[in-house]
């Protein structure tokens, strides 16, 4: 099966927590602390296969985790990092952000990349020690990984891509030209997914060509098969169109070729302008009373194309159609590399006068990014550490708010799950 568009979500590992430990020696007295820091939490890295050709394995998995960072220990010893975890795609994959969907990367160089960072891991209490804190019985929580949704967008790196009706000879041509060996059948939508070949014109010579499924009318609209695998043309260099010319589907050549110079033109204008070849194929069908190759030729080179006679079926003109792509593409730019779109969002502070106080009966909750921040990075099994959760609250004015808007003793306040009562 042939998929070339998921949507996935990954998520770095959380950091580790620091260590809360003191220094506990024979004959040393008053060791101190020596709390370690946690592990950072490993990153999800996207890495290029090139053994792969479609997004199947996405199909069947749609969260990737990486591993989160250990807690530290005592004797000033960091928890281990996280494993990182490398998702392998094949090559030409665009990574869309799939809230913006601005293009993030496009896994096209080969390079690695980093899609979601992993977590930084708390300090251990080893690095709050000071001259008049000498015994900190608290250390810092790690931080949650990174998470996103991502689309992925299989893009195939083709130099020339087929384009044309169905049952024109797209596929027949790919075979007697290169050694692919798509499905050929007399029959509509044969081609049911992209094949790719590669063509070897001469010694040192070679390109890579697409047989794209077949287009119809109102394909940039989603008609038919055109519409979910045109993207793969947006790379191709050269294309090259095939147009029965022999008119044996009971067609019209001129208003193969005008509906085709359409559909590419509606879904994206950078396409319809891109230099293009058109392969007069089934010459060998051709009647002999039918103008239809000359009506064709008239109606290509008024829109600045140039027009070969083929028959795929007989390989009559294919060689000779490959070495003047050859020659083409010599004098083209290379394969496109979509530049990334997307500004990475910082996180944000917040504010905490802006915290939002809902009344629902005795509970109050209250929330806020300020707030949920603060949370993350308490220790709430700590006792130091919870006394600096509610000295935060009160020197921000929550508690001055909330008798205000009248909050009676006893009443619970929820803080992002965490439940307390209030005591004036």
């Amino acid at each position: 099966m042939f998929v070339d568009k998921v949507r996935i979500t990954v998520c770095g590992g959380r950091g580790g927590d620091g260590a809360v430990a003191f220094h506990r020696e024979k004959y040393v007295a008053s060791g101190g602390p020596d709390g370690g820091d946690g592990g950072h939490g490993g990153s999800v890295m996207l890495r290029v296969n090139d053994n792969l050709s479609t997004l199947l394995d996405f199909r069947y998995k749609r969260k990737y985790s990486a591993q989160s960072g250990a807690n530290g220990l005592g004797r000033n010893m960091s928890g281990k990092r996280g494993e990182n975890l490398i998702i392998e795609v094949p090559r030409g994959t665009v990574v869309r952000d799939a809230e913006t969907n601005q293009i993030v990367v496009d896994m096209s160089t080969g390079e690695d990349f980093v899609i979601a960072k992993g977590g930084r891991g708390g300090w251990g209490n080893a690095h709050y020690a000071t001259a008049t804190r000498q015994v900190p019985r608290f250390a810092k929580v790690g931080l949650k990984g990174q998470e996103r949704d991502v689309i992925l967008e299989l893009k195939l790196l083709a130099d020339v891509g087929l384009v044309g009706f169905p049952n024109v000879g797209k596929s027949t041509l790919l075979s007697v030209t290169s050694n692919a060996r798509p499905k050929i059948a007399n029959y509509h939508f044969t081609t049911l997914f992209p094949n790719l070949g590669v063509i070897y014109v001469d010694e040192g010579v070679s390109f890579v060509m697409a047989d794209i499924p077949g287009i119809i009318e109102g394909a940039a609209e989603g008609a038919g098969l055109g519409h979910d695998f045109l993207r793969h043309i947006d790379r191709c260099r050269l294309l090259v169109h095939v147009v029965d010319v022999s008119g044996s589907e009971g067609r019209d050549p001129v208003e193969d070729f005008n509906a085709i110079c359409d559909e590419l033109a509606n879904y994206s204008v950078d396409l319809s302008n891109r230099p293009m070849i058109v392969a007069a194929n089934k010459i060998d069908l051709l009647p002999p009373d039918s103008d239809n190759l000359q009506r064709l030729r008239a109606c290509v080179e008024a829109a600045g194309c140039e027009l070969y006679e083929i028959s795929a079926g007989t390989t009559q003109g294919t060689r000779n159609l490959m070495r003047v792509v050859a020659e083409k593409l010599r004098t083209l730019p290379p394969v496109t590399i979509y530049e990334p779109e997307y500004v990475e969002k910082q996180p944000e502070a917040g504010d905490p006068q802006e915290l939002t106080v809902e009344h629902l009966g005795s509970t109050w909750v209250v929330t806020g990014i300020w707030l949920e921040r603060l949370v993350q990075n308490i220790n709430f099994d700590d006792y130091e550490s919870r006394n600096y959760f509610d000295q935060m609250l009160r020197k921000c004015g929550l508690f001055a708010r909330l008798e205000e808007m009248g909050i009676q003793d006893g009443d619970t306040v929820d803080i992002y799950d965490l439940q307390f009562e209030y005591m004036r």
